[in-house]
């Protein structure tokens, strides 16, 4: 067992064995500003038809209502950055989603954390979260003192720029906390914004998430996409990378380690036929567990029909 003294640095060490390329640690306290700006863009409908947003407001603002007696909220990075690409196709996936659902792979790293947690520290109440509950996960991020929000509303590091998955570790173990992020590297920089192609990204790193197209191809169930953006989709049929893609920082991404987020090859060779003559049989087949799977086969060929219109 370990000292109080010790319990950064072990958890720190634990965490970079486990694969997470940064961890920082805040004090569990109510994020009482990002309220009012949650609350502003709720307001706004920029959430779009994306109602979990809306719900267990407070929750997303105390993490002592889902934690309680939260003392520490440990902020994980992992990185998704891929050199691989997909070069038969005009259809365009987001880099996330190339191997094995990131839910899977991350939680199970979360619970192996907090198993070796347990061994040197003792009985601990904790809970891991990685997008599956409503945390404020890049607020916490830059209170850890990881990096800063950009223009594109995207956490970025200086270290690897904003390629990675951030996971959330609540606890009521009392963790010296790192000094938040207090510095902005985006500057005058404006790449993001101009090359967004539905013009999502508003000043002071507001995002009308009802008009990015991650939210038309993966979160809006609805049989139509609007036609207001007939011929902005630039070919992506899955998510979206084109913010992150031009972003100065990412020029430090690094090719992650992960063997579950190798693509499979069948993936990368597929060619516009293949994208547009999927049928669901082999939708379940090639991406089960990946998260192409939210879309599920519908919603996939809904996206490809709303490009194919516009050619």
């Amino acid at each position: 067992m370990i000292n109080s003294n010790q319990y950064q640095q072990f958890i720190k060490q634990t965490a970079i064995n486990l694969g997470f390329t940064n961890v920082g640690i805040a004090k569990a306290e109510p994020l009482y500003e990002d309220a009012k700006r949650l609350e502003k863009w709720l307001h706004k409908n920029m959430n779009g038809s994306m109602q979990y947003m809306e719900n267990h407001f407070d929750m997303r603002i105390n993490p002592a209502l889902l934690v309680p007696g939260a003392k520490s909220v440990i902020t994980l990075l992992y990185n998704y950055h891929t050199n691989s690409e997909q070069t038969n196709t005009k259809y365009k996936v987001s880099k996330y989603a190339y191997g094995k659902d990131y839910h899977f792979v991350i939680k199970e790293k979360l619970k192996s954390f907090i198993e070796i947690l347990e061994t040197q520290i003792g009985a601990i109440n904790g809970r891991g979260f990685v997008d599956s509950a409503p945390v404020l996960e890049r607020t916490w991020a830059t209170k850890s003192g990881l990096g800063w929000i950009g223009k594109n509303g995207n956490l970025i590091t200086k270290s690897q720029g904003s390629f990675f998955f951030i996971a959330t570790l609540i606890t009521d173990i009392n963790v010296t906390p790192d000094l938040p992020y207090n510095h902005d590297y985006c500057g005058t920089c404006t790449k993001c914004i101009t090359a967004c192609p539905t013009e999502a990204i508003l000043p002071n790193k507001v995002i009308d998430g009802s008009k990015c197209i991650s939210y038309y191809t993966i979160e809006l169930k609805d049989a139509l996409i609007d036609q207001s953006m007939q011929g902005k989709f630039d070919n992506w049929i899955f998510g979206c990378d084109t913010c992150q893609d031009v972003c100065p920082w990412n020029g430090f991404a690094k090719q992650n380690n992960e063997p579950h987020f190798k693509p499979l090859q069948q993936f990368l060779e597929m060619n516009d036929n293949d994208w547009e003559h999927i049928n669901e049989t082999q939708f379940k087949h090639l991406f089960k567990n990946t998260p192409l799977q939210r879309t599920k086969h519908k919603g996939l060929m809904r996206n490809i029909k709303f490009i194919t219109n516009n050619d």
